[in-house]
């Protein structure tokens, strides 16, 4: 894990895996990662839900572990420390477009039926129709509905333009809890598919309160064709091994980081191919439609309740275009791909593509980390 000087400054939260003693709690003090575990938090949920989790992370006593950086080998053995998703009881849920350009590249794959070579035509329409009218609309304001009224006259409107610019956010279940994989770790595409990319988003860390303590990076996987086929296809295109990273941390908010940080932050993706193909492109957080505490409230509230909490992916403005190998055909994932997701404030989260049936596989669930917990009496 690489930090900037000022990086340094913050608080941090997050999970490593310890040989022969398993998942712990850890923060960063000085560039050196320090194991926190305590019987008062034993877990990442426990330590959100705490009235302060900034006082408890900064006062907390624990035994240091060696820097950041000598944990951030790229592995996923039991016998080696290395870092986990910084989440582990709570919910991994996802919001999908919430940004005008990604939201029209949603419409593209379902006009598309999940077919590439037909994007290209596609999108010129569509944006011959829709052209800039989304970028200054307010989902849910009157003159969205105005918007959608006139999209349906035309013959464009598509449930994504619904969930996109109408009242209702689009928020779906992104994985399981402890089934997401760390910064280092290897990241899973389903192999059925063949058009697929990466979608780097800042993830807000949510207590059962519906408080908002920090945020942290992810990559939500995106499997274009399989979405693109049918929407009902949304639990096979997003939740598979090892589809989900979060990370490196959980920066926590204090007087060097806020929420509206986290509001102004730009996400830099960069995926190097083992081929030397590089592709460079960016996420801007000022350009969401919605703001990140309405998303919140469209998950947690009286009609639902999360009492371990839940990881929140925000959705992204990046949506690759540019063709990788033949024309009209766009980006698609290719095996050993390095894709690097940075922020400043927020650190880097980097993952290897592979296969999902490749990945090691996610074998260590809830009832491990209780059993877990309870041999090191912090239950």
């Amino acid at each position: 894990m690489r930090l900037s000087d000022e990086e340094l400054k913050g608080l941090w939260l997050g999970r490593v895996w310890r040989p022969g003693i398993g998942p712990s709690v850890v923060t960063l003090r000085d560039g050196v990662a320090v194991d926190i575990t305590s019987k008062t938090a034993p877990t990442v949920r426990d330590v959100l839900e705490l009235e302060d989790p900034a006082a408890h992370v900064r006062d907390a006593s624990g035994e240091s572990l060696g820097t950041a950086s000598d944990i951030s080998g790229l592995t996923d053995a039991k016998d080696s420390l290395h870092w986990l998703a910084p989440c582990d009881l709570q919910a991994v849920k996802a919001c999908g477009v919430t940004f005008a350009q990604s939201m029209v590249e949603r419409v593209i794959e379902e006009k598309a039926a999940g077919d590439p070579s037909k994007a290209d035509a596609i999108r010129k329409r569509v944006t011959e129709i829709i052209g800039d009218s989304l970028q200054s609309l307010v989902a849910g304001s009157e003159k969205a509905a105005e918007v959608k009224a006139e999209l349906i006259r035309v013959g464009i409107w598509s449930q994504y333009l619904e969930v996109g610019i109408g009242p209702d956010a689009e928020v779906f279940s992104k994985a399981q809890p402890l089934s997401s994989v760390g910064t280092g770790a290897e990241i899973g595409l389903h192999p059925v598919s063949t058009w697929n990319n990466p979608e780097p988003e800042i993830v807000l860390a949510v207590n059962s309160r519906g408080e908002v303590p920090g945020v942290t990076l992810g990559n939500d996987v995106n499997l274009r064709d399989i979405e693109g086929r049918s929407a009902l296809l949304l639990p096979m295109a997003k939740d598979n091994n090892a589809s989900c990273a979060i990370g490196p941390m959980i920066r926590l908010f204090d007087e060097t980081y806020s929420l509206d940080d986290a509001r102004a932050a730009v996400l830099d993706l960069t995926v190097e191919g083992e081929d030397g193909y590089v592709l460079a492109g960016r996420s801007l957080m000022s350009e969401i439609s919605r703001d990140p505490l309405d998303l919140v409230k469209h998950v947690v509230g009286l009609h639902h309740q999360y009492p371990d909490g839940f990881m929140l992916f925000l959705g992204t403005l990046f949506a690759p275009i540019e063709d990788r190998d033949h024309p009209g055909q766009g980006f698609t994932h290719k095996i050993g791909d390095r894709v690097t997701i940075a922020s400043d404030g927020l650190g880097r989260l980097e993952n290897t593509v592979r296969l999902s049936t490749d990945c090691p596989q996610w074998t260590f669930g809830l009832a491990d980390l209780m059993r877990n917990l309870a041999g090191r009496n912090l239950l």
